[in-house]
C-alpha cells in the first residue's frame, strides 16, 4: 500500500476541518510556517498542500494578508 505524501495529508486535513465546521468561509488558515512546525514537514511541502487546496478553490490567498477558507458552497459536494 503506498503511503499518503504530506502535502496531500495536510490538504486533506484542512478540508476534512471545513467538513466538520472547525474552519469556516473567511476564516485566516495557520502560517506556512506554523503549519510546517505542526506537521514536522518543509516549507515546500505546505506550499504544495495551498497550491493543491488552492486548485481545489477550498482557500484563497490574499497578498500580505494571509490565506483564506472560501465559500464550501463553491466546491463541496454533498455525500
Amino acid at each position: 500500500m503506498r503511503e499518503v505524501p504530506d502535502y496531500w495529508r495536510i490538504a486533506d486535513d484542512v478540508i476534512a476541518d471545513v467538513r466538520t465546521k472547525r474552519l469556516n468561509p473567511g476564516d485566516r488558515l495557520p502560517s506556512i510556517s506554523q503549519l510546517r512546525d505542526k506537521y514536522g514537514v518543509s516549507h515546500g511541502t505546505v506550499q504544495m498542500a495551498y497550491a493543491r487546496l488552492e486548485a481545489l478553490r477550498v482557500i484563497r490567498r490574499q497578498q500580505g494578508k494571509g490565506v483564506f477558507v472560501t465559500d464550501p458552497k463553491t466546491w463541496m459536494r454533498e455525500p
